[in-house]
């Protein structure tokens, strides 16, 4: 059993997640000072639970796994949209939502396509990185776990980007 594979796998979600973290509380605080408010903030620890439930749960479960190539394919073509979006909001990308009165939307970038693109990557990632292990019942799970909590984000994060809109 050749354990290293999936600890590398894991291990890159995981520094990737805590880099954002930590990227993310930037971006808030520089957000906060400039004006901007936090609005719908009572969803945001179950989303955090989710998500440290999920990478932790693949810790647990996915060690020592083979990583199945195409589905590591297509993780990796995630994370490139991942950072389309990161480079496409620049300072305004945070985890939570924040709202900068006066700023005009975001149009550019992935987000000419779809309203919440952050969004759909995340939930791509959530179902395959399981995949990656062969663990499609997690994917299942976590998947249904985040479309719940997504469905309660976005429309908090839409009625809270209404009040901006000039």
């Amino acid at each position: 059993m050749m354990l290293w594979p999936s600890i590398a796998l894991l291990s890159f979600v995981t520094l990737q997640r805590l880099a954002e973290l930590v990227y993310a509380r930037r971006n808030t605080v520089a957000l906060l000072a400039r004006g901007g408010r936090e609005c719908a903030s009572e969803h945001y620890p179950l989303m955090v639970a989710m998500h440290a439930a999920w990478l932790l749960g693949l810790w647990l479960l996915a060690i020592g796994r083979p990583v199945a190539l195409g589905w590591l394919l297509l993780f990796m073509l995630l994370q490139g949209l991942r950072l389309w979006v990161l480079a496409t909001l620049k300072e305004r990308w945070t985890t939570r939502i924040i709202i900068l009165p006066y700023a005009p939307l975001v149009e550019g970038g992935p987000y000419r396509f779809l309203n919440h693109p952050n969004y759909a990557v995340v939930a791509g990632e959530i179902a395959v990185l399981p995949l990656c292990f062969g663990l499609p019942l997690y994917a299942v799970l976590f998947s249904l776990l985040n479309g719940i909590i997504l469905a309660i984000r976005i429309r908090a994060e839409n009625a809270c980007l209404k009040q901006t809109v000039t």
